[in-house]
């Protein structure tokens, strides 16, 4: 197995003891990312790990090509279904099995994903995130360096000195700088809101405008 597929395990099976130790409250409250409930997060690593290919693309089309409002259709269609617990078990079953889509994205990409929804569940609720340093090291480095058409980290970090106060990682040498938790700065590279509002820094500003 090579090493972007154990991290991605080692990762799945350590959310699976988060995920398994929040209450159904804990589900029912709204996520980082827009109007999604944690439940529906939930419900969206489930469809990434077994949605077939055929089956997103049929939701495109019927969407108008948009991926955002298809993500949602499949998460939230899912979650209307199926309890949390029955999700986290879902989720479970995959980790070793994935299917559809599970098994084309290249791992670096679906780490991000994983990682970046399951900041989206626990900072609202004021848990401490429990991601291995390296697995957020390997997010922030894949955000700032890998172009992802879903979602355009490299561009929101473009010019800008990035610097995680609680690690050893830094990115670029522009003039303005964004400094925070690394758990905030790969929240706020993906666009949440929230995230921007626990950094610090004359580029703050920017990276919010282009949010």
């Amino acid at each position: 197995m090579s090493a972007p597929h154990e991290r991605l395990r080692a990762n799945a099976i350590r959310f699976l003891i988060v995920a398994r130790s929040l209450s159904d409250r804990d589900w029912s409250r709204r996520s980082l990312c827009s109007e999604w409930t944690n439940h529906d997060v939930l419900a969206h690593l489930v469809v990434g790990c077994q949605v077939p290919p055929t089956t997103f693309a049929l939701e495109l089309v019927r969407h108008r090509g948009s991926f955002d409002r298809s993500n949602a259709s499949l998460a939230r269609n899912l979650a209307a279904g199926r309890t949390p617990s029955e999700l986290i078990d879902d989720f479970a079953a995959l980790i070793d099995r994935p299917r559809g889509l599970g098994r084309a994205f290249p791992r670096r990409l679906l780490l991000g994903d994983h990682v970046i929804h399951e900041l989206d569940i626990v900072l609202p609720l004021g848990l401490q995130p429990t991601v291995e340093p390296i697995s957020i090291v390997t997010v922030l480095e894949t955000q700032v360096r890998v172009p992802n058409p879903f979602v355009p980290a490299a561009a929101r970090a473009r010019g800008l000195c990035l610097r995680a106060t609680d690690m050893d990682w830094t990115h670029g040498d522009g003039s303005r700088c964004v400094s925070g938790k690394s758990a905030h700065l790969a929240s706020a590279l993906a666009g949440r809101p929230w995230a921007l509002d626990q950094l610090t820094g004359d580029g703050v500003p920017l990276l919010r405008d282009r949010r």
